[in-house]
């Protein structure tokens, strides 16, 4: 690799670093082609970035972005994971697969400009995905309209079983 096409892979991590909301690094030694192409494959549906890089490379880009206090943690092979819309997502992925696959250990990470240790993207991890607070969100705007109707519902049947109730008294 020359001197050029390192240069424009530093601009181009710089420039992804500075647009994404979370960043999380790993060590990937010791797994093996099969784990890592699971490992590709679930964090590409979800629209997460994965890559290997240098560490001199990863060091230069972070330089003056968000994510620049992940140069301490550049030491050993280095993978870095790159967020898309939602920062749970690959705090989930990689946290799972850390958990399965002992050789693969995370390093940290960076949300919104604020460094993570492993223990805080385990936690992150631990939160519902975007869709499920969207879920919660909408089924408690939604259960004052369903409890009203219910109630709503409830006099007419009650009048009619009243009703029921004195024909019946008024037949025996």
């Amino acid at each position: 690799m020359n001197r050029t096409e390192k240069e424009q892979i530093v601009q181009d991590l710089a420039k992804r670093l500075a647009d994404t909301p979370a960043t999380f690094i790993a060590d990937y030694r010791g797994i093996n082609v099969d784990q890592a192409t699971q490992l590709r494959r679930e964090l590409t549906q979800a629209g997460v970035e994965y890559r290997v890089v240098k560490n001199n490379l990863l060091k230069l880009a972070a330089k003056g972005t968000p994510s620049e206090d992940l140069q301490s943690f550049c030491s050993g092979p280095t993978a870095i994971a790159l967020s898309g819309d939602d920062p749970v997502a690959p705090a989930k992925i990689l946290s799972k697969f850390a958990k399965d696959v002992d050789a693969f250990e995370l390093k940290a990470g960076v949300l919104s400009g604020k460094l993570l240790s492993v223990a805080e993207i385990s936690a992150l991890a631990d939160l519902p995905s975007r869709e499920e607070l969207l879920a919660k969100a909408l089924s408690s705007m939604n259960a004052p309209v369903s409890n009203f109707v219910g109630t709503m519902a409830a006099i007419p049947r009650s009048l009619v079983q009243v009703l029921n109730a004195i024909g019946g008294n008024k037949a025996a």
